[in-house]
């Protein structure tokens, strides 16, 4: 059954079945189902004037546009880095390929997370660089170390995984953009679904950060409003070395179900919860920030039956979207958010196409144009397309690999999927079909 999640604003969804006020959110349902992708429609508090856009000047281009990356190469969220790079490198090698007049250089640097300084370290020698986006962060938490720097700069930050509530309304004059969906959606989908599969009662194992906490309370919100409890919630710091507490405190509690809300510390605390602890594997639940291939991680079938949810659209569906990834990185096991890493590239490349010109200050002005969140323009799914239309003055949606985006006035996507997992005896995970 396909879930459309809706806070207060004029755009109306089609079919609606019964709506059920959470957070500020609605979820509503709609008649029918939908294969494997749960599409959420999302829309600001207040809209965006539909039909005004900054002009498109016809002709030809002479553009370089230089942007930077601040993906996890190391720290807790590593694991998510492979993917968001080649998703970044992909989007790289087809819009220069692309010929258009506008040629992309990307410099790359690593985000760490929120137990270094590495963030802002990188931030700064991209600043001084002179790129005029930043692709990153993965951590809701690091973005938060750095966003007034980068947008204070007059740069634009683009992220593809931030998830965290506190971007929506953040204070960044237009700079902060993001593909990935508000936590207020993914928590809406998980504590419906471990309410729907007959848990009673609900622990959590959190990383006490704003992504953390964030997908806690929305996750508890649409779990209590399911007719659910909650009965214990256990923070933990980045850095801790040991989670012997936090486990202690929730199975104390007897829960039917455990959400661990974490990055890779995962890997630490289901051995000791099911392994030692002796708490069922099939009744854990995974999130996008731990949500990975456990097989070299875990004995097999520690956790088969575990589920998690996980924002985007189903990789397997499409095309040869997964194949052209892996030409750029082989090694390549997981690829959650590759799609939105290429999305952020894109819409980035567009926006300055839009302007001819590649300052912050002209990609903020186009970013919400080229996505269609101002109004119908000429549907395009390829940069080639877009700079195509672009270059004749026309304007243009562009639909991407990660969904329609459409930002609205905050810079957030209002049209998001929230996928559904199961893990197997292998440890790997696979989408639930429905």
């Amino acid at each position: 059954m396909s879930v459309f999640a809706k806070a207060p604003a004029s755009r109306s969804v089609r079919a609606v079945v019964t709506g059920v006020a959470m957070l500020g959110v609605s979820a509503l349902l709609l008649t029918g189902c939908s294969g494997t992708a749960d599409p959420v429609e999302t829309d600001a508090a207040a809209t965006v004037d539909e039909g005004v856009f900054a002009e498109v000047s016809a002709g030809d281009r002479d553009l370089a546009l230089k942007i930077g990356t601040l993906l996890p190469e190391s720290g807790a969220l590593a694991f998510l880095g492979p993917p968001e790079i080649a998703g970044v490198n992909l989007a790289l090698k087809d819009i220069n390929e692309a010929a258009t007049g506008l040629n992309l250089e990307v410099v790359t640097s690593d985000s760490g997370d929120t137990t270094t300084d590495i963030a802002t370290v990188s931030v700064t020698d991209l600043l001084s660089r002179d790129v005029s986006a930043i692709v990153g962060a993965a951590s809701s938490g690091v973005s938060k170390t750095v966003i007034d720097q980068i947008t204070g700069a007059g740069v634009v930050q683009f992220s593809p995984a931030n998830t965290s509530e506190d971007f929506t309304e953040y204070a960044d004059d237009d700079y902060y953009w993001r593909t990935a969906p508000s936590d207020l959606l993914q928590g809406a989908e998980l504590g419906n679904l471990i309410a729907n599969d007959g848990n009673q009662t609900l622990g959590l194992i959190v990383l006490n950060d704003a992504y953390g906490t964030g997908l806690e309370a929305s996750t508890t919100a649409a779990f209590e409003a399911a007719g659910g409890e909650v009965v214990a919630s256990a923070l933990f710091n980045e850095g801790d070395p040991n989670f012997a507490a936090q486990i202690a405190e929730v199975t104390a509690a007897d829960p039917d179900a455990i959400a661990l809300i974490t990055f890779e510390q995962a890997k630490v605390i289901v051995p000791d919860l099911v392994g030692s602890g002796g708490f069922p594997g099939d009744k854990l639940y995974f999130v996008d920030g731990n949500l990975t291939d456990f097989s070299a991680d875990f004995e097999p079938g520690l956790i088969e039956g575990s589920k998690g949810t996980l924002p985007g659209l189903d990789v397997a569906t499409l095309g040869d979207f997964t194949d052209r990834l892996l030409e750029v990185d082989p090694n390549l096991t997981d690829f959650s958010y590759a799609a939105e890493s290429y999305d952020a590239v894109m819409l980035i490349a567009l926006a300055a196409f839009a302007a001819n010109d590649t300052s912050g200050e002209s990609l903020k002005t186009y970013l919400r144009q080229v996505s269609g969140g101002t109004g119908e323009g000429v549907k395009v799914t390829t940069f080639a397309e877009g700079a195509a239309e672009l270059a004749q003055g026309n304007q243009i949606d562009y639909d991407g690999l990660s969904g329609p985006v459409d930002f609205d006035e905050h810079g957030d996507p209002q049209d998001a999927t929230i996928g559904k997992y199961i893990f197997g005896a292998d440890n790997k995970y696979t989408r639930i079909k429905e």
